[in-house]
């Protein structure tokens, strides 16, 4: 067909590292509309995708990861069970990359200019994957064959999505560590994510919030100590560029609360590459340091630092400025092009959490009210959130007469209060994984995996297979 065209590049399959072997996979690329709702205007973009058939046989489903705010190769290589289940299944696998991410950039660099980036919508991105999946249907030939959406975080908010929008493109979705509810604006949601951060390192050790709150305290009286204060600091923190003024710490502050969102949502059971270059529960790693730490200050920094230099400590010194972007999503839009496409989306249709308060959660209240992100998202992008739009668009809270939807949520993620917690019906299924961080079930099986997280992978198996028979 003349609208896709592939790109014969076969990757070998690698190990990661966590043992698991990751399968080979081809690139390709698909001549996508750039605007799925405008029949005036016909402009269109490649949009890239990534496919293995080695498990697949004509009378096997499609496997169709829902690409979320980043490479798409990035959620190949972290996210095994998909090929663990496609193997079982017989399946197809596809992993779709979203617009604006990665490679598939609309108008390259300028695709962030302001009369272009308005296509980066979640209605957009849902088209893509549509039209992608009928047309691959036709060009594999298995246009009868049953099509699971998987993905984790945004990711798997985008796979309920697409039950929700498209039941007649996918049949069953997994959404693993989706917080579909936090988006909708309808309830308090947006307020327990720093919270549920805190309670993740008060379950490794009840005295380690108090222990990070009194490092920030310390933190504290050293800016208020002037110059000399703000050198000790940059000797702490072992800073590239010395601090020069106080004005400088609220972004030092969210630099360090940002590496504490990072160490809870990859708190797994072994050492991974995925969110940094973390240890084996890393959240037990930073408490037993700040327990140790010669002071509470010199503990919280190093805990900074096994984010940012990660578990070799290659780096010399450390630099705020460069490493951490503020954005409207308080904890973190990365960085390079993906960092601007999250935050856009951040301000448009992906409303995230509120900021911390010190109150209910152990960091220095660095607030971000509705006014505040309003503003941010009026001066930076020049839009503005619509309040109503994610009840209509999304369902709200009312997701009822949707079905074949697993919604997986770790006890030791802090997404979690967003996320579908209880059954909504025979067909909606909330699935706890007791002891596994952020989609820690999409990861490969691994033997460090806690029991229960394997038993929650094989309840998934079973699922699917009762969704799509």
């Amino acid at each position: 067909m003349d609208h896709i065209f592939i790109v014969s590049l076969l990757f070998v399959a690698c190990t990661s590292l966590t043992g698991a072997i990751i399968p080979k996979y081809s690139i390709a690329y698909f001549k996508q509309k750039l605007d799925h709702f405008n029949f005036v205007q016909d402009a269109t973009f490649s949009q890239r995708y990534l496919y293995t058939d080695q498990y697949w046989n004509e009378n096997g489903p499609i496997f169709f990861y829902t690409g979320n705010e980043g490479s798409i190769t990035s959620f190949w290589d972290n996210s095994g069970f998909v090929f663990e289940a496609a193997e079982q299944f017989n399946a197809l696998v596809i992993f779709g990359e979203h617009r604006y991410y990665g490679e598939s950039l609309p108008f390259g660099m300028k695709s962030f200019e302001h009369d272009k980036v308005g296509y980066l919508t979640i209605e957009q991105a849902m088209a893509d994957y549509a039209v992608l999946i009928t047309e691959l249907k036709v060009q594999f030939k298995a246009t009868k064959s049953k099509v699971v959406a998987f993905g984790g975080s945004y990711g798997g908010m985008l796979s309920a999505y697409m039950r929700f929008k498209y039941p007649n493109v996918i049949d069953a979705a997994l959404a693993a560590s989706a917080p579909i509810y936090m988006v909708t604006f309808e309830g308090s949601e947006r307020e327990f994510f720093f919270s549920a951060v805190t309670q993740d390192f008060h379950n490794a050790d009840p005295d380690c919030p108090g222990y990070i709150v009194t490092a920030f305290e310390m933190l504290e009286m050293l800016k208020n100590q002037g110059a000399e204060g703000l050198s000790e600091l940059s000797r702490i923190f072992k800073l590239c560029k010395p601090l020069q003024s106080v004005e400088q710490i609220p972004h030092m502050l969210g630099w360090i609360r940002n590496s504490f969102t990072t160490l809870a949502m990859g708190d797994y059971p072994y050492p991974t590459d995925f969110l940094a270059s973390l240890p084996g529960y890393p959240v037990n790693v930073v408490c037993k340091m700040m327990a140790t730490a010669s002071s509470k200050l010199e503990g919280l920094a190093g805990a900074t630092a096994l984010v940012y230099n990660g578990t070799n400590g290659t780096l010399s010194c450390l630099d705020p400025d460069t490493e951490y972007i503020e954005c409207a999503d308080p904890t973190g839009c990365g960085l390079g092009p993906d960092s601007l496409a999250w935050d856009y989306q951040a301000c448009t249709e992906v409303s995230l959490p509120a900021g911390s308060n010190n109150k209910t959660d152990m960091f220095p209240a660095l607030p971000f009210t509705p006014e505040m992100r309003a503003k941010y998202c009026q001066d930076k992008w020049g839009v503005a959130e619509r309040s109503n739009w994610p009840i209509i668009q999304f369902w709200g809270k009312d997701i009822s007469s949707a079905s074949n939807i697993i919604f997986s949520n770790g006890d030791l993620d802090p997404w979690r209060p967003g996320g579908v917690l209880e059954d909504v019906s025979p067909t909606l299924v909330a699935l706890p994984v007791k002891g596994g961080a952020h989609h820690l079930d999409l990861r490969a099986s691994n033997p460090q995996d806690p029991p229960t997280v394997t038993q929650a992978r094989e309840q998934e198996l079973q699922l699917i297979r009762k969704f799509i028979e």
